[in-house]
């Protein structure tokens, strides 16, 4: 087994499924809203670290369209967080030349929340070290059924269609598919995320909760990642040469 990172064999992008705030936040006896708050720490130290060793895409899901669903009390209270979160990790971002865009039906956000996450879309637009791709309001099958309504819409012809074009109307059609999806808090489920891109994407699972997250928990997901074989639907004789 690599015990230390092999700089030339990094993910060129990392997903990650930020799971079990409200889990860790009842296991300390306080409310799901504290966890959260504490969420954006690791997510704070996931983003440095991945900058830091050359990761180019980091997307983490912020915000499922599933979460609509959550109690209202709490959905206004990651809201408020979303909003405190953008203002307050901007300059973060731009010290650390770091680029923000966002996935999702940014539309259903808080208009308090769009323009925190537009007004910081727009100042880190220029930096080029690791771009941090959000995914708010977000689901798989909501971005497939949206590319299949907008490849009518535009009337593309049958014989046209293929994995290239389809991909050109995906919301990551700018991003490399991820090589690795992470998930947090010992649950093994995909939860309806990034699914066409992950088609060939190594999963790491780990009990660690969210907020627990630290840089030595990513590099052991990189460093597990490291130590498998990316075969790609071929031999291992053929994906070694």
């Amino acid at each position: 087994m690599r015990q230390t990172i092999d700089k030339n064999n990094l993910p060129k992008h990392i997903a990650i499924t930020m799971d079990g705030n409200g889990r860790w936040a009842k296991s300390k006896g306080k409310i799901r809203a504290f966890g959260h708050k504490n969420g954006v720490k690791a997510v704070r130290e996931a983003t440095e670290y991945a900058t830091e060793i050359g990761i180019k895409y980091l997307t983490l899901y912020a915000f499922s369209t599933e979460n609509w669903n959550r109690p209202k009390h709490e959905v206004n209270a990651l809201m408020a967080l979303l909003v405190s979160a953008i203002k307050k990790e901007t300059a973060t971002l731009m010290k650390n030349n770091i680029k923000l865009i966002s996935i999702g039906e940014i539309d259903c956000l808080p208009s308090k929340a769009k323009q925190e996450l537009s007004d910081a879309i727009n100042k880190t637009k220029n930096n080029t070290a690791l771009t941090l791709v959000l995914a708010l309001s977000y689901s798989g099958r909501w971005e497939i059924i949206n590319s299949v309504k907008n490849i009518i819409k535009d009337k593309v012809a049958v014989e046209n269609i293929n994995e290239s074009l389809f991909k050109q109307y995906l919301t990551t059609k700018n991003v490399p598919d991820p090589e690795l999806l992470i998930r947090t808090s010992g649950e093994y489920r995909i939860s309806n995320f990034l699914l066409w891109q992950i088609a060939y994407s190594e999963l790491y699972f780990t009990d660690t909760m969210w907020p627990d997250f630290t840089k030595k928990e990513l590099e052991k997901a990189i460093l597990n990642y490291q130590n498998r074989d990316r075969r790609f639907g071929k031999t291992n004789e053929q994906s070694q040469n």
